[in-house]
């Protein structure tokens, strides 16, 4: 595919991630492609992605260098923009980066040589009763030596408003939607509905409505279950629920979950990808709905998912692998289904199958 310009993003504190960023900027003046940083943080504020995408100069490739965290941003930039997303991998625990800083300008070789596959990912958007607001003292709060918070987000003018189904916030999430406690002695109280049903009113930490992409995010933390991310759905997860029932729920992509503040709960802040943008306070909502628009992330082969859970989760030191002295060998499904089987869709065997075919 023509790329035109790329955009950057860079964790600037880390080394390799400076070091592979100078690759991407000599690959791109050798092939006279665009590139611009985007740096979330300048001036001392932060910026809309649109503010950040216009001072780029409009890229339609998008490349993170660092973890799963630059990534998001990355992501959030490229879902505004339509842009493809491809991910250079210097995080420790990461499921969304795709390939090595040594392997940067052959991945950037292969994008424009059309050498690669692209990754359609569910993201979600948001209404909500009320414009979002963030208090003043929110920003001491929430500092943790990351840079200034995200702005609350605007609203989206484009869209029908109606008492039953608020604002259309602007709002993207790859990961996750999370509505949680402000005050640590007290628990916020939650009605949760599901396709306009009451499921249930919890008091609890938090409650998020993840992805599948989100699943091994703070919805694994929580105890949530591990999707797959070609799969398609919300998955509902309370954290720290004070009641019996306290497992997650997947609800299709067309049931949407909205979460009410409860009249006698405390103020709730919202986050989006591990951002806050705003409090809730008592009889406020908000609505979580799949996003009618889609990441697209670069792939430069087929994603072996499940082996990287294996890797990542460091599940081969299970007792029973460990009582056989050796880790259980790998099951290649690389031939073609027999008839029986011939309805299955399965991916592209990763490349560590074939190998060991």
């Amino acid at each position: 595919m023509t790329v035109n310009r790329i955009g950057l993003v860079v964790h600037g504190g880390r080394a390799e991630a400076v070091a592979a960023a100078r690759a991407v900027r000599e690959w791109s003046a050798e092939h006279s492609v665009g590139c611009a940083d985007i740096d979330v943080w300048q001036e001392g504020a932060r910026h809309s992605a649109r503010e950040e995408l216009d001072a780029a100069g409009d890229p339609d490739l998008i490349v993170t260098l660092g973890g799963d965290g630059t990534f998001l941003r990355g992501a959030r930039l490229a879902a505004e923009n339509d842009a493809l997303v491809l991910g250079v991998d210097l995080g420790r625990v990461g499921f969304l980066t795709e390939v090595p800083a040594t392997a940067v300008r052959a991945a950037l070789d292969a994008v424009r040589e059309e050498r690669i596959t692209v990754e359609s990912r569910m993201l979600l958007t948001m209404r909500a009763s009320c414009r979002l607001e963030v208090p003043e003292q929110m920003e001491a709060l929430v500092h943790y030596a990351r840079g200034p918070m995200l702005p609350p987000p605007p609203v989206r003018v484009e869209c029908e408003t109606g008492d039953d189904w608020g604002v259309a916030l602007n709002i993207t999430a790859l990961n996750d939607v999370v509505l949680e406690k402000l005050a640590r002695d007290r628990q916020v109280s939650v009605g949760v509905y599901l396709a306009g049903r009451l499921l249930a009113s919890y008091s609890a930490d938090a409650l998020l409505v993840a992805t599948p992409t989100g699943s091994t995010a703070y919805s694994f933390a929580a105890g949530g279950p591990v999707v797959s991310p070609r799969a398609e759905g919300l998955i509902f997860t309370p954290v720290a629920p004070h009641m019996t029932f306290n497992r997650s729920v997947v609800a299709a992509p067309d049931e949407p979950i909205a979460l009410r503040v409860l009249d006698r709960s405390g103020q709730a802040a919202v986050s989006v990808d591990g951002q806050v943008r705003g409090v809730l306070n008592p009889g406020d909502w908000i609505g979580v709905y799949a996003a009618p628009r889609r990441l697209k992330a670069v792939r430069l082969g087929p994603m072996d998912f499940y082996g990287r859970l294996r890797e990542r989760m460091n599940l081969t030191d299970a007792p029973a692998a460990l009582a056989d002295g050796v880790a259980a060998p790998l099951w290649p499904v690389t031939s073609p289904p027999p008839g029986d089987l011939a309805h299955l869709a399965l991916p592209t065997a990763p490349r560590e199958s074939r190998r060991l075919s």
